[in-house]
Parts: structure tokens; sequence; C-alpha cells
């Protein structure tokens, strides 16, 4: 006899999953109102809410898998009928299942910027210059963007543990700043360069010592 299989457990814990379970902890709401809570508090540096669809999709599947429900239908003349959710039991014991293993276990990610490092041979050393260059320029304005942040986080005199995501992101991003203009300092050096013939001739004598 086959063993009823839980819904909640065919859901897979993602940012914007936790997000909405975790706003829906603090109160019902509306996805307008998840959406606009996000960008009040600032989530949306840390997960990606710029397509409303997927918000939407979001809470399709945790709907479905039982971890929020319908509370109430807004109904207003100035407005269009609004769906207010809440979370069930089953959504907080989720929420906190997941939290827990998302901090405690280190997940392998794949973000852009790595996957076109393993590339970086298609540009020649003068190309990448320009690129590195231009993205440590960008990294540099992400930094003095994260430092208002935290200026104005320490302002309200804010708990530290409100503060620490901010504080992730811009070690993280100095970290990244700092490694990129180490390589750019080799590029301009000249302690770091290749060329195609240099790299086709390497990939043959690997192949010809692995014939052997």
């Amino acid at each position: 006899m086959t063993s009823p299989t839980n819904p909640a457990s065919s859901v897979k814990s993602s940012p914007l999953s936790l997000t909405v379970l975790s706003l829906l902890h603090y109160q019902p709401l509306h996805p307008y109102g998840i959406q606009r809570l996000i960008k009040q508090w600032g989530k949306d540096q840390v997960v990606n809410v710029s397509q409303r669809a997927s918000l939407y999709r979001t809470i399709e599947r945790l709907l479905g898998a039982g971890l929020i429900e319908v509370r109430e239908t807004e109904r207003d003349q100035q407005y269009p009928e609004r769906t207010v959710y809440e979370v069930t039991e089953e959504g907080r014991r989720t929420t906190r299942a997941w939290l827990v293993e998302m901090l405690a276990k280190p997940k392998q990610e794949y973000p852009e910027f790595p996957a076109a490092l393993s590339f970086l041979v298609m540009l020649n050393p003068e190309e990448t210059l320009k690129v590195f260059s231009a993205r440590a320029e960008s990294l540099r304005a992400s930094l003095r963007e994260i430092d208002a942040i935290m200026s104005v986080e320490a302002e309200h005199r804010l708990p530290r543990v409100t503060m620490l995501e901010t504080e992730y992101q811009r070690v993280t991003t100095s970290a990244q700043l700092a490694w990129l203009d180490a390589v750019i300092a080799d590029l301009r050096a000249g302690r770091l360069s290749w060329s195609p013939e240099e790299l086709i001739a390497f990939a043959e004598s690997e192949g010809a010592a692995a014939e052997g």
C-alpha cells in the first residue's frame, strides 16, 4: 500500500519562498503587500522580485502545498479584488526547517560570474582588462550604496541581527573587488597574459601526456 505523500515535502526551498513565508509570519498579506514589504525592508537586495509573475507562481506553489492559505478576499471600489494569505502551521514548521538548512549547509550555487570566468580564455588580455575594469567600477558603486544603507541603519540604532545580511553583502562585495583589483594589476603589469597559440600548445602537450 502506498503511503500518502505530504504536499509540503514536494516544494523546494528558495530565497523567494522563504521570504514570502517569513513575511506572512508577521501578518496576513496580499501579493502586492508582500512585494511592497520586500522593497520597504530592503529584501529586494537579496531576493529577486523584479518579476511580479515569479511572486505569484511562488504563492501558488506554497498554497498548493498547504504552507499558506487564503484568509480573506478584500473588496474595495478603488482596487481590484485582493486575496489575502496567511501562513499555516505546516508553513511555520517548513519555514524554520528551510531557514536552519540554508544557514547551516553551504549549497553549491551557480552564479554567472564564475561561469563566465571558466571561459575567460575566449577573450584576450586587453579585452579582459576592459571588462574587469568596468566590473570593478560597478562593485565600487555597490559598496558606496551598501555603506549608505549601513549608515542609515546605524543612525536608527537597529539591532545588529537585523543588519547581518547587509554586513555579509559588504564583506563579499569588498572581497570580490579586492581580488578583481589584484587581477587587474597583474593584467596591466603583464604578469597575467595568454595567447591562443600558447593555449593550443598547452592543450596539445597535455593531450600527449595523457596518451603517454
